[in-house]
């Protein structure tokens, strides 16, 4: 499927929240986490809508975050599953994973 995908970023507080928006349609996918300090941050969950499963935004998601991780210096929890695959399939991330 060639999706155009685009991302934002928000953060309140404690809690952060990236959304995908596939084309023009809202609520496409999220990534939400929490931050823990200013270096480490718990990745707690990535929805998808159903519709689109299996077209890379949840993976589209879990590489902006892993962009940031790299440019603003922060680790991972990657508490949620499939972050969590994620980073078990690109093992150069894992300097990126709290320990």
């Amino acid at each position: 499927m060639d999706t155009s995908i685009t991302i934002s970023h928000s953060e309140e507080g404690s809690k952060g929240r990236y959304e995908a928006r596939v084309e023009d349609r809202e609520g496409s996918g999220e990534l939400t986490y929490s931050r823990m300090s200013p270096t480490k941050i718990i990745a707690d969950h990535t929805g998808v809508d159903d519709s689109l499963r299996g077209t890379g935004v949840g993976k589209a998601l879990v590489e902006r975050l892993i962009a940031d991780a790299r440019s603003e210096g922060f680790t991972i929890v990657p508490l949620c599953p499939f972050i969590r695959a994620q980073f078990e399939r690109h093992p150069e991330w894992s300097v990126l994973m709290a320990k």
